[in-house]
């Protein structure tokens, strides 16, 4: 028996997933994630997801299917967190590939589903963002989940779309989301984190991190992202919703406009169009201008006085927690420096880690 797992945006939805196979089924039949590498600047300096000739060792599934052993590496300049992850769960992790569009996603797809015949298909989301439309002007990175969702749709098979953590990733209004949302299916609880707690300690998911946290009894306002963004840390904040896939579908304006895109490229011509914007041009804007703002030279002591100087102006904006990637961006350094930024901060004042978040106090 094989459950097939669809983790819409990549990163830290592939750890929600592993999170939710452990707790929806725990029968010890292990699930297949498809995910994408698609990390963030802090961990990969390419912008973009990552294609299956930007790894070795990769092991070939189906004609179209690759799975990221732990084995894997990412070929320099490139960076992913994927191979670290297999080799800290259980799971077979696979990789969306969507450089031929949703069209491109929707053949790996077919192909999984022949081959594995899975029991259940699940199309997680951590946040909600695959719920938007397009247009909002709080919405930061809708391609990835309107191609995941868009593939889903057009595949003949059952598939049911979770969301959890409903406006932890600080894409939607967290009243928006609730309104889009369906039964319960599952609230995480401190027991369910067991299994993924030491990745949160190196994995930078923001949203997945709150995830675990609220599932932990974390209650709060967490400041999150290079924009300061303030996410609440509330008794939603574990719940896991079922949403009916056409709803979502006849919802997401950019999933409907990509269902035919061969290519990445159409896909983000038809995000600039409906959005505004490409997340992939954001990316590509924010390496050109890393490239020339060197980070910070690493002094721990510089490090705990700005350190110091940022809780006291984030707890003027009310703000409880806050996260390691955040705080590594404040104080301008750079994703090689987040490890031992953390530990300084952990082994100096160890009563502010509230894993994995860092409470300002």
């Amino acid at each position: 028996m094989t459950r097939l797992i669809v983790a819409a945006g990549g990163g830290g939805d592939a750890v929600a997933a592993a999170m939710l196979d452990a707790a929806l089924y725990g029968d010890g039949d292990q699930a297949v994630i498809l995910t994408y590498a698609w990390d963030r600047l802090l961990i990969d300096p390419v912008p973009g997801p990552r294609r299956p000739s930007d790894f070795t060792g990769l092991e070939l599934i189906t004609q179209s299917v690759w799975s990221v052993p732990a084995e894997a590496r990412p070929i320099a300049p490139s960076g992913s967190t994927l191979p670290r992850l297999a080799a800290q769960i259980p799971h077979t992790l696979a990789l969306i590939d969507p450089q031929h569009g949703t069209e491109g996603i929707t053949r790996q797809l077919e192909e999984l589903v022949s081959h594995l015949e899975p029991t259940t298909i699940d199309l997680l989301d951590v946040g909600g963002d695959i719920l938007a439309r397009g247009d909002e002007p709080t919405l930061k990175s809708p391609l990835a989940d309107a191609l995941t969702l868009a593939a889903c749709c057009q595949v003949n098979a059952p598939i049911r779309l979770l969301v959890a953590g409903p406006g932890l990733d600080g894409e939607l209004p967290i009243a928006q989301v609730h309104d889009l949302l369906g039964p319960l299916v599952h609230t995480f609880t401190a027991k369910d984190t067991e299994q993924i707690g030491s990745i949160l300690e190196w994995h930078p998911s923001e949203a997945t991190g709150m995830l675990a946290a609220t599932a932990r009894g974390v209650r709060g306002v967490c400041e999150v992202r290079d924009a300061g963004l303030p996410i609440p840390l509330t008794d939603d904040g574990p719940t896991v919703h079922e949403v009916d896939l056409d709803d979502a579908l006849s919802h997401n304006e950019l999933a409907r406009a990509i269902l035919s895109t061969t290519t990445l490229d159409e896909a983000e011509m038809h995000s600039r169009e409906i959005c505004g914007y490409s997340e992939i041009d954001y990316e590509r804007n924010k390496a050109a201008w890393l490239k020339d703002e060197p980070a910070e030279e690493f002094d721990p002591a510089t490090v705990l006085s700005q350190l110091e100087r940022f809780e006291n102006e984030a707890r003027s904006r009310g703000v409880t927690h806050t996260t390691f990637r955040r705080i590594t961006e404040v104080l301008n350094l750079d994703g090689s420096q987040r490890e031992a930024l953390r530990q300084i901060l952990i082994s100096s004042r160890p009563n502010q880690y509230e894993p994995p978040l860092w409470t300002i106090r």
